[in-house]
């Protein structure tokens, strides 16, 4: 006879497995505290805290579980399933992280910290590459160390080298910092090159063993060693981005028509009607999002955001598809774009030039008087841009009230200040930091450094592609009907706990107050900081840090919102030229309006973390070609004096931000007239003689002494302390 189980009986077998259960949520998410209350709501037993309390006690005591705050709990990072607490002899699979001394560090989401990994240990690994790392060290206050045991992926495989001899072979020396190697060039590639030819030389065959050298062919000879071209080509190389497209994908794309056909306006509601205009900066080339206006008869206002429609090109599976995966972004350097399509797509079909006709997926939104989105259309569309603005010309036209589609723009402008004012009030922080920009010579030497203006207009942009981005993500949310609909997600979790601590002391040091006792009060206590900053250029040092201590935005399959913008759902939909999760986005959005498609979630999160690596290597170029043209651009002006801030110390000396140029340089000890020590968290530096005190945020006056091109470095002297004058 069966046994029939009571409710009672069902909540005592749920405590029998709850221990089980816990451990499991914290295994997946292991950076994520909680507290009991908040693993009970997630485990659905919210009557249960108590007993969820006591479990997590005796995780805790069994260094399952890790409490860094009191009643906050996470995974113990030496704790694995099937592993003692002593990780030692584990193997973890992670990316390396290359540092310029040769050693590097593994980034794993198993591990709360990266596994060190000293140079002899590197084992051929390189920069960007997917490896596994088995641990032989570690320790609570220090990084675990390890060895890398094998390569699972090649980062990239091409380089950038010069051509020599040896022994009687070939070889290119790779330009790799930090981890150079080098590439023998069978005797078919001698013809090709001569000794010191610098060049570009693809690897076709990684050696099993790591004292052996790759083989390799070359791809392309390059110009005189230490041009510009070379150098920006080499930022995109070691980043892991190819410079030209195969061949496959370039012949797929010459066979796509240059004309629109009817057969590709079939399905697509025709919004030639409306006045569509885009707005992008002076040197765009490729327009991905549009905006129209227009009043309602009922009074209502309808905006219209209208994106490329990349999808209709980029086929699903295709040669040009599987390239604009693995690309996974267009690169922006100083003074190129690397594209992630092809040029006849990224600047001309999917472009939306005015005057002509062109695809694209449309967000429609109506507006009521409350200026609430009370009804909202998403669809493929056929559109007719009728004016290029640049934001400048834009802006004019808002200033003076009179111009092209004159009361179009300014009642956007109205309606962008209130959903941006709106946005601040629910918790939305400002992370506006200065941006540097670079006025180039013909031969992309810089001449000019200035801080872009952030105007009205680039805001009244932004708004409109955030109300696309974050309606997009709810109405795929709200969609759901049971299991909920796999998405690419743009998500920004909460701050870490213990960095978020550490960061409110410093600022406390500088006299900023941080409140840290809710995730709201913290945002509103940046937005402060960020006001504050404005009026007191000290705390301006704050900022960059303050970025620093939150969490990374990523892409993923899991939902959390997006705790920077205060959106609860977020995705990205308006820019599919130059970023392949809105490719992603429109495939899924396009199947989920009349009918309900669930992709693979497992396969769908690959692809969204691919994406997101690929997005932290374009960001890291991007800053590189920004540090190489501010050092080039200081190059001749040695002996010249700046003003700057004073922006962090080491045991060497002191980093100091120029302004305006906003390039950082080091002052060191040995070069000052006084014997210096660090005196706090590293905030301000004591001189033993003088007793001067030269703190974080400190305006001083400096003497440019030298440049390292090489090294992306600048040297400084310090001439005045103005803080000694007041």
């Amino acid at each position: 006879m069966s046994k029939k189980f009571s409710k009672k009986d069902k909540i005592v077998n749920n405590i029998s497995e709850l221990e089980t259960q816990i451990l499991d949520l914290l295994e997946s998410k292991p950076k994520k505290t909680y507290s009991a209350k908040q693993i009970a709501k997630k485990l659905k037993v919210p009557h249960l805290i108590a007993e969820v309390k006591s479990h997590l006690s005796k995780l805790k005591k069994q260094s399952k579980a890790y409490e860094p705050i009191d009643g906050k709990f996470r995974l113990d990072r030496f704790f694995f399933k099937n592993e003692k607490k002593n990780p030692e002899g584990a193997v973890f699979t992670g990316k390396v992280d290359m540092t310029r001394t040769g050693s590097a560090y593994i980034a794993t989401d198993q591990l709360d910290k990266d596994i060190y990994i000293s140079s002899r240990k590197i084992n051929g690994a390189l920069n960007g590459d997917t490896v596994e790392a088995r641990i032989f060290t570690g320790g609570r206050k220090t990084n675990p160390s390890g060895e890398i045991i094998k390569v699972l992926k090649r980062h990239t495989k091409e380089f950038i080298g010069t051509v020599f001899y040896a022994d009687n072979r070939m070889y290119v020396g790779t330009d790799n910092s930090g981890n150079p190697f080098d590439i023998w060039l069978r005797d078919e590639e001698a013809g090709k090159v001569e000794s010191g030819d610098k060049v570009i030389v693809e690897v076709i065959s990684w050696p099993e063993r790591h004292s052996h050298s790759p083989i390799g062919k070359v791809v392309e000879k390059l110009g005189k060693q230490g041009s510009d071209d070379i150098e920006m080509k080499s930022i995109l190389l070691k980043n892991g981005f190819k410079l030209n497209f195969p061949s496959e994908v370039l012949q797929e794309v010459e066979k796509i028509g240059d004309e629109l056909m009817e057969d590709d306006l079939v399905g697509r509601a025709d919004l030639r009607y409306l006045d569509t205009f885009t707005i992008d900066p002076v040197d765009a080339k490729d327009f991905d999002d549009a905006l129209s206006f227009r009043t309602l008869e009922n009074g209502n206002r309808e905006i219209g955001v209208h994106i490329a429609d990349v999808t209709h090109y980029v086929r699903e599976g295709s040669a040009l598809d599987k390239e604009a995966a693995e690309r996974s972004t267009s690169v922006y350097l100083v003074d190129r774009v690397l594209p992630m399509l092809p040029e006849k797509l990224s600047n001309n079909l999917c472009s939306l030039r005015p005057n002509v006709d062109r695809l694209a997926f449309t967000a429609l939104f109506e507006l009521d008087q409350n200026t609430k989105v009370v009804k909202r259309w998403f669809g493929k569309s056929v559109i007719h841009s009728k004016r290029r603005f640049t934001y400048e010309e834009a802006q004019e036209i808002m200033d003076r009230k009179k111009g092209d589609f004159v009361d179009a723009l300014l009642e956007l402008n109205h309606i962008a200040g209130i959903l941006r004012d709106r946005r601040f009030k629910a918790g939305s922080i400002n992370f506006e930091t200065d941006e540097v920009r670079f006025k180039l010579d013909d031969d992309g030497y810089p001449v000019e450094i200035f801080v872009k203006e952030r105007k009205p207009v680039h805001m009244l942009v932004e708004d409109f592609m955030l109300l696309a981005n974050r309606e997009v993500g709810a109405f795929i949310n709200e969609k759901k009907s049971g299991a909920p609909i796999p998405f690419v997600y743009r998500v920004h979790d909460l701050p870490d706990p213990m960095k978020i601590a550490d960061f409110a002391l410093f600022a406390k040091e500088l006299g900023f107050a941080f409140n840290l006792s809710t995730p709201q009060k913290i945002a509103q206590s940046f937005n402060r900081l960020s006001e504050s900053a404005k009026s007191n250029p000290a705390l301006e040092v704050l900022q960059p840090l303050a970025i620093r201590s939150m969490a990374k935005a990523i892409y993923t399959t899991e939902n959390i919102g997006h705790y920077g913008l205060g959106f609860e759902h977020y995705s990205h939909f308006t820019s599919p030229i130059r970023r392949y999760s809105d490719v992603l986005a429109h495939r899924i959005l396009e199947k989920n309006i009349n009918s309900t498609y669930r992709m693979d979630k497992e396969e769908l999160e690959m692809k969204c973390q691919h994406i997101s690596a690929m997005e932290r290597h374009a960001m890291s170029a991007e800053r590189e070609s920004i540090k190489y043209k501010q050092v080039e651009f200081l190059q001749k002006r040695a002996g010249e004096e700046f003003d700057g801030y004073v922006t962090g110390m080491i045991e060497r000396g002191i980093f100091v931000e120029l302004e305006n140029i906003l390039c950082e340089g080091l002052i060191s000890f040995d070069s000052m007239d006084d014997y210096y020590e660090m005196t706090g968290h590293r905030l301000a530096a004591r001189g033993q003689k003088t007793g001067r005190i030269i703190k974080m945020g400190d305006k001083i006056r400096v003497r440019l002494l030298a440049t390292d091109l090489n090294r992306r470095q600048i040297e400084l002297e310090l001439l005045k302390h103005y803080s000694e004058e007041n």
